[in-house]
C-alpha cells in the first residue's frame, strides 16, 4: 500500500448536494483508508509489543440472540463425514450478525454510487470486495480510547444504551487523559461500554430484542468526519452496533454515508474491548499491535473479523 499525498478534509471536493466531502481521487477504491497502512504503521505497532499477551476482539457468533437489525442467526451443525471424522456445516451465516467489518460495498451514497463513484451494484461488489483486504491483512498500530472507562473515572454520567452522542471534544478529552497521541495509519478503537452493558443486561435476564434501537456512539455530523480524516486513521473500530449513535440527530446526517461511500473509511463494529481496556488501564499504555484477517470471500460486502487481536502494550 502506498504513501499517497492526501488533502485536508476541507480541501476535498463535495459529493453532489449531499453535504459530504469525498476522497474518490485520493485513495484507491479497493482499500480506501486501509491504504494508510504502510510499513511505518506496521512497525510502530510491532514496537508496542513486549510479552506477546493477546486479546481476542471478536465476539462469539452466537452472542446476540436474536442478532441485531433483524439479521439471521447462525445455523451450525457438526456432522459425521466418515469413519472417526467430523466436520462443520454453517448455514444462514451473516458476517454482520456479531463482530464485523463493514466493506466499502456495504453502503452507497444514493445516486452517486459507492466509494470511487461506482454506480453498478455488481461492479461495486466485485471491485470493493473485502477479499481484497484479506490478501494483505489488516496490521498496524491500534490506539484505544476508553470512553466508558474515562467517564467512570471522572464521575461523568454515561449510559451506552441511552443514545448519547460523542463529539470530537469528548474523544480529544479521553486521548488527553490517557496521554495518547495519534499518528497517520493508526487504527482507532473506541470503547463505549456497549458490549459490557449488553452482557450485564442479558445476564440479568432482560429481553434484548430491541437492543439495536437505541445506543450511544460517535456523532454523525461533519466535524467528526473531519476529525477522523485529518487524524489519518486507517480504520475506526468500536464496540457499539454502528460506530455512530442511534437514533442520532436528523440534521447531523449519517456517519456511515460520510465515512464509507464518500471517504472510503474502513469500519469495524461490535468488537470486544473490555479485557484489553482493563489491561491498558493497568499498564498505563493504550497503543498495541492490531491484527485482523478478513474473510477471503470474493464479492463480500462485509466480514466477520477473523483473528482480530490486540497484542499487549509495551510496559516501559
Amino acid at each position: 500500500m502506498a504513501d499517497r499525498k492526501e488533502l485536508p478534509y476541507d480541501e476535498l471536493p463535495e459529493l453532489g448536494n449531499l453535504g459530504v466531502r469525498h476522497s474518490w481521487e485520493v485513495l484507491p477504491k479497493e482499500f480506501g483508508t486501509l491504504d494508510r497502512l504502510d510499513e511505518g504503521s506496521v512497525t510502530r505497532g510491532v514496537r508496542s509489543v513486549s510479552s506477546g499477551k493477546t486479546f481476542g476482539l471478536s465476539l462469539p457468533l452466537t452472542t446476540f440472540d436474536p442478532p441485531l437489525f433483524g439479521r439471521p442467526s447462525v445455523k451450525h451443525e457438526v456432522f459425521e463425514a466418515g469413519r472417526n471424522t467430523y466436520e462443520d456445516n454453517i448455514d444462514s451465516f451473516n458476517p454482520q450478525s456479531a463482530s464485523q467489518w463493514d466493506g466499502l460495498g456495504h453502503v452507497r451514497a444514493r445516486e452517486h454510487g459507492y466509494f470511487g463513484g461506482i454506480t453498478d451494484d455488481a461492479e461495486a461488489h466485485s471491485a470493493l470486495s473485502v477479499h481484497r483486504w484479506a490478501q494483505h491483512g489488516i496490521v498496524g498500530r491500534g490506539v484505544l480510547l476508553d470512553v466508558a472507562g474515562h467517564f467512570e473515572r471522572t464521575g461523568a454520567e454515561w449510559d451506552p444504551f441511552a443514545g448519547s452522542i460523542l463529539q470530537v471534544a469528548d474523544l480529544e478529552a479521553v486521548a488527553q487523559a490517557q496521554d495518547v497521541t495519534f499518528e497517520r495509519g493508526d487504527i482507532l478503537c473506541v470503547r463505549t461500554g456497549w458490549v459490557a452493558e449488553y452482557r450485564t443486561r442479558k445476564g440479568a435476564g432482560e429481553d434484548m430484542t430491541t437492543a439495536g434501537d437505541r445506543f450511544s456512539g460517535l456523532s454523525a455530523a461533519e466535524p467528526m468526519a473531519r476529525f477522523l480524516w485529518d487524524s489519518g486513521f486507517a480504520a475506526v473500530c468500536t464496540d457499539n452496533p454502528a460506530v455512530e449513535s442511534a437514533p442520532g440527530n436528523r440534521e447531523d446526517g449519517s456517519l456511515h454515508r460520510r465515512l464509507i461511500p464518500a471517504l472510503g473509511f474502513v469500519l469495524a463494529e461490535l468488537l470486544d474491548f473490555d479485557a484489553l481496556a482493563a489491561h491498558c488501564a493497568g499498564s498505563g499504555r493504550w497503543d498495541f499491535l492490531f491484527t485482523a484477517a478478513p474473510l477471503p470471500l470474493e464479492g463480500a460486502v462485509s466480514s466477520q473479523p477473523t483473528r482480530s487481536r490486540s497484542h499487549n502494550p509495551v510496559d516501559w
